[in-house]
């Protein structure tokens, strides 16, 4: 590990935190495809670099994002972007409250500013969800400036030291558009595929200790034929998720692996043809 990582988290791990900032600090976990990837991003982490990471659904950059916090021992406040998301959900909002009998106005700080001022982490989900007028308030939080001007209390706000931004896109997907450039630059991006092969037998193993061994390799040789036919593209990414692998892993425990990826694969697939092709590699591995 990069000397430079390890004095960052021996400086992050001492701070003491409130038991409500302790229980926003995530569980790790995540399995790095390649030897670089996680020292890589904990690497733009302690430089203050906001990281952004792309890839299809379920291939592990919410884990990720956590284990960054993990490994920081760093509370992380999450944002989950979508077309309804504004200034108000990113920054906080005014609200009027009673106190000692006298009518006041009160700031609730948002996600982004409680991250700031406590130098946690802050994780923005789905960016590419959010309209492109939202966004820009961001600009100054996410460059050298490093700071922000509330625009509804005036308030200059400069980020603290250990304060990260790790942000996540589907690219593709509808209902996303692609980033504004002035927005994109801001980040350094690394691409998240999916894990197969070992890592993910290894990864399927720990998180499932009492599942048989036999269970393990049927569901691993159906996870490398959903995404032998993703690369084909006769079946949509989200057929490869190792989320729903590990969904479908579980619940095969319990009812048999054909039920099983039907509910936690199958079904969530809108094309009738992927459904059934998914059920029909799924059939013959099952015997």
């Amino acid at each position: 590990m990069n000397t430079l990582i390890n004095a960052e988290r021996d400086q992050r791990i001492v701070r003491s935190y409130s038991k409500k900032e302790s229980a926003l600090i995530r569980e790790g976990g995540y399995v790095s495809p390649d030897e670089y990837l996680w020292e890589d991003v904990l690497l733009s982490v302690v430089l203050k670099k906001p990281v952004l990471l792309k890839g299809p659904a379920g291939a592990g950059k919410t884990k990720l994002a956590d284990s960054i916090s993990s490994f920081f021992q760093q509370p992380m406040h999450s944002i989950n972007c979508s077309v309804d998301l504004d200034a108000e959900s990113l920054l906080g909002f005014k609200t009027i409250v009673q106190s000692e009998g006298k009518t006041e106005i009160e700031f609730v700080e948002g996600p982004v500013v409680k991250a700031m001022k406590a130098g946690h982490l802050l994780y923005i989900d789905e960016i590419n969800m959010a309209k492109a007028e939202t966004l820009p308030i961001l600009h100054s939080i996410l460059d050298y400036r490093r700071m922000l001007t509330n625009p509804f209390t005036g308030e200059v706000i400069h980020a603290h030291p250990d304060f990260s931004v790790v942000a996540a896109i589907n690219e593709g997907y509808i209902g996303t558009a692609p980033m504004n450039e002035a927005l994109k630059n801001r980040f350094i991006s690394f691409s998240i595929p999916y894990i197969n092969g070992e890592l993910l037998k290894q990864l399927l193993i720990r998180e499932f200790q009492k599942a048989p061994a036999e269970l393990i390799n049927t569901m691993l040789n159906i996870s490398q034929d959903l995404v032998n036919q993703v690369k084909n593209g006769l079946l949509s990414d989200e057929a490869a998720s190792i989320r729903s692998l590990m969904d479908a892993t579980e619940l095969a425990q319990h009812i048999g692996p054909i039920r099983a990826v039907q509910y936690s694969i199958a079904e969530k697939l809108d094309d009738r043809g992927e459904r059934e092709l998914v059920m029909d590699l799924t059939k013959t591995w099952v015997k």
